[in-house]
């Protein structure tokens, strides 16, 4: 099961500082320990899956990924250029996700898209650069910084499972808006990055009822 995958470790010292200064992340942390290591390489590949994953559940999207994963073995921009779009409709993707990835692998593939560059770019920076194409809204742009390039301060709070974790942990009466989940999390500053995995891991737990 999912709960039995490695712990990332790396994420203790922020989760330390977290429920030092939240009790409602103690008392979970308690319960729930380290969410599971997720490693996710930098590059075209990562923003491809971060669109496969648009609007759908993460179960869909894993078997989408796989199917693509078999029919175009190497995921670069040039392969998913020359992919017919009946190859593409067979695993699964629909017409809009095919047209943001095709956009995408042709801005990168004639040169006016660098995706090294956010490297030596701030959040800000990069999230703009990320969001100027079609079909990277907010949420993809973040996952892609969080999970992809691992900054240490990303909070997606537009993402509907960590609005109902954060809802649960915190005994709210609704699940929260963005502006409302960004000045919850304000204080959590610079380690929201580890916030959220952590509420990831919390949402899907078995140990979290009646927390």
């Amino acid at each position: 099961m999912w709960y039995h995958a490695k712990p990332d470790r790396s994420l203790a010292p922020a989760l330390e500082e977290l429920a030092r200064r939240d009790a409602d992340i103690a008392k979970a942390y308690a319960i729930c320990g380290l969410p599971a290591t997720r490693n996710r390489k930098p590059g075209f590949p990562g923003l491809v899956r971060i669109i496969v994953g648009q609007q759908v559940s993460a179960g869909a999207a894993a078997a989408i990924s796989g199917r693509l994963e078999a029919l175009v073995p190497d995921i670069t921009p040039g392969a998913m250029l020359k992919a017919t779009e009946a190859r593409l409709r067979k695993a699964g993707l629909s017409r809009s996700k095919i047209l943001y990835i095709r956009n995408l692998a042709q801005e990168i593939d004639c040169g006016r898209f660098d995706l090294a560059a956010l490297e030596r770019m701030p959040d800000d920076e990069a999230m703009a650069a990320l969001r100027a194409h079609k079909g990277i809204g907010r949420w993809s742009a973040e996952l892609y910084l969080l999970f992809s390039m691992k900054r240490p301060d990303i909070w997606p709070a537009g993402d509907l499972a960590v609005r109902m974790a954060l809802k649960r942990m915190k005994r709210l009466r609704s699940v929260p808006d963005e502006k409302r989940m960004d000045r919850i999390a304000e204080p959590w500053r610079p380690f929201r990055s580890a916030a959220a995995l952590f509420l990831w891991h919390y949402y899907r737990h078995p140990g979290i009822s009646g927390v």
